[in-house]
């Protein structure tokens, strides 16, 4: 057994389950100073996996990193992404209208200030809300601050009807905000466009982009390559909306069919993309688009 693993997973699925450390060791009837020693990847007994999987709910062989796992709760599913990210020495994207690791500052100062609106406007439980989303807002920025340090390569291919709609609806596009707000979130979104475009443009070392124009992406997934094992990671969380607007079924495996065969949708994405200056060219009309509304 990988202890180090299995203690990564157990913190994922702990925040996924909502519990306080507190309560769960009592359940298990050992300290919380032990229950953090086993995240930390100190060794286990079988017994307490068990014990463990039982009490979060999950199968056993999913914490002992055999089986797939899945999250239904994006605090839980951005955590073990962080986790896994720390490893990988290459992380491609397909889908969505933007990769969160390579987001301007001005991505997380929206969000943050996105979740103090939505709190204040929490009439049934605005602390428990708060604290959520000061949690996951923590776990993206530990996600962006490992990248920014270790630089593992991305590759990225957008939809165009995705980047079409966040230019024109804005970041946090499913919530209900005031209108200045709404305002703020149609300018970052555009803002965002920007930062990619200066990436396609520059071509920095490490950072590959494509965008599919007339092929939907009809979901979002990631596959994270490092030096001992791959992952594939599906998504249905954004990043910028609040955790608690956020409900469904996320998945991470290693098994070996699974990445074949989304490396092969990889292949074909990417191979069909458009790159370079024809990509600035078209991601430059939907921000000049954008800002003509």
């Amino acid at each position: 057994m990988r202890f180090s693993e299995i203690g990564e997973q157990l913190r994922a699925y702990r925040l996924e389950s909502g519990l306080r450390a507190e309560e769960i060791a009592a359940r298990l009837g050992v300290s919380r100073a032990a229950l953090y020693r086993y995240e930390k990847g100190e060794v286990i007994k079988l017994d307490t996996v068990m014990r463990l999987a039982e009490l979060l709910k999950i199968s056993p062989l999913s914490l002992l990193g055999i089986g797939v796992e899945y999250y239904n709760r994006p605090v839980g599913y951005f955590e073990r992404l962080r986790q896994i990210e720390e490893n990988a020495d290459q992380i491609i994207q397909v889908g969505r209208a933007c990769t969160y690791l390579i987001t301007t500052s001005r991505f997380d100062q929206l969000i943050s200030e996105v979740m103090e609106v939505r709190d204040r406007g929490n009439k049934t439980d605005p602390t428990t809300a708060r604290n959520t989303a000061e949690q996951l807002h923590g776990i993206l920025l530990a996600r962006k601050k490992a990248y920014q340090q270790r630089h593992p390569t991305i590759i990225a291919v957008y939809s165009v009807d995705n980047i079409e709609s966040l230019v024109r609806h804005g970041l946090c596009r499913g919530l209900n905000l005031p209108q200045a707000m709404r305002t703020r979130c149609r300018e970052a979104a555009i803002h965002e466009v920007e930062n990619l475009i200066g990436l396609l443009h520059d071509g920095p070392l490490g950072i590959q982009l494509g965008l599919l124009e007339d092929t939907p992406i009809s979901g979002a997934f990631n596959l994270l390559r490092g030096r001992e094992r791959a992952a594939l990671a599906l998504n249905p969380f954004n990043a910028d909306d609040p955790p608690e607007g956020q409900f469904g079924a996320a998945m991470i495996t290693n098994a070996e069919e699974a990445i074949t065969t989304h490396q092969r949708v990889v292949e074909y994405c990417w191979r069909n993309a458009i790159k370079g200056q024809a990509a600035v060219a078209r991601l430059s009309s939907l921000v000049h688009e954008a800002k003509t509304m």
